[in-house]
């Protein structure tokens, strides 16, 4: 079971997306982000503002929604952008490849829980919950050691 390593506030979409660029600092090949949240949360906010500080020269960066992945070049090699809202089953997940990108690419799944047993067991969980106007309460969730240790870096910083 994971357990929180670390939670914050912010209150202000650009506050939400420094953490975002904070978080992509910390990033290698083969690292996995869960970003769970209600529709409006910020998700993709987080996304895109992560996404954009490992891009040389920072692309539009529109919500995998309906395409359901989005890969980019980064200095950290492929990075997948996904949204499995639309997928019924794990099967999908395999037949989009995503199974292997969780491997060597830097993957961002937006509505993770449809992963199911695919779901990689060192991957970070980071849960935005929409307090009201533009606060968040992200928080930062994984049962991998190596995480702790990596975002102790992210807010020993922020202080």
């Amino acid at each position: 079971m994971a357990s929180i390593l670390y939670h914050t506030e912010t209150t202000s979409p650009d506050q939400t997306a420094d953490l975002a660029v904070s978080i992509g600092q910390i990033l290698k090949a083969g690292d996995c982000l869960l970003l769970v949240g209600s529709v409006g949360a910020g998700k993709s906010l987080f996304a895109r503002a992560l996404i954009q500080s490992l891009q040389d020269t920072p692309e539009d960066v529109p919500s995998p929604t309906f395409t359901i992945v989005q890969t980019y070049e980064t200095k950290l090699g492929d990075l997948w952008h996904c949204d499995l809202y639309r997928i019924s089953s794990p099967h999908e997940v395999i037949e989009l490849g995503l199974d292997d990108a969780m491997a060597t690419a830097v993957t961002l799944i937006e509505w993770p829980e449809n992963l199911a047993d695919l779901t990689p067991p060192d991957a970070l969980t980071i849960r935005i919950n929409d307090l009201g106007g533009d606060v968040r309460k992200l928080s930062f969730e994984s049962t991998d050691a190596d995480w702790a240790a990596s975002l102790e870096k992210v807010f020993e910083n922020a202080v």
